[in-house]
């Protein structure tokens, strides 16, 4: 029976030294795959340090094109304001023309019959003045008329 003790002890001992073997051999695979990943994570923070600055860079170039983007902005808000008193300006030109046109059609109106009156007595003094040049046509044939009987006879 000691035979079995000694020989459970010694496959005890045999199985024990068998899990150490396996369990460094894990162990060193282990601290390969950990060291492999410590080279990879020291990638990573040099990868992500230039991320970060290209990340910075960028954020300050944004910040540069919000800021001429609102100065622009603010320009043509005054370009927009003058071109609406502009707008303003030519309706209350219209406004303006469109009262004194309306003005002038109601003088015309209102003197029609004025007017009316003044070409009908423009007519009758160039009546007139062509009666009166033709009596005094007439009036001069007649002298040279008589010149000539004076002088034939």
């Amino acid at each position: 029976m000691q035979i079995i003790l000694y020989l459970s002890a010694a496959l005890i001992a045999i199985a024990f030294f068998v899990l150490v073997i396996y369990l460094s051999r894990t162990l060193k695979s282990l601290q390969v795959t950990l060291t492999s990943v410590s080279h990879t994570l020291s990638g990573l923070e040099k990868q992500l340090d230039g991320v970060t600055t290209e990340t910075t860079l960028l954020l300050q170039k944004t910040n540069a094109l919000a800021e001429d983007i609102q100065q622009k902005s603010e320009s043509l808000n005054s370009v927009v304001a003058a071109v609406k008193d502009v707008g303003t300006t030519v309706t209350r030109f219209n406004g303006t023309l469109q009262n004194i046109s309306h003005s002038v059609d109601q003088q015309v109106e209102e003197s029609k019959e004025k007017i009316s009156q003044i070409v009908q007595w423009g007519n009758i003094l160039l009546e007139l003045k062509e009666k009166w040049q033709s009596r005094k046509q007439s009036k001069q044939e007649v002298s040279v008329n008589e010149r000539q009987r004076v002088r034939s006879h």
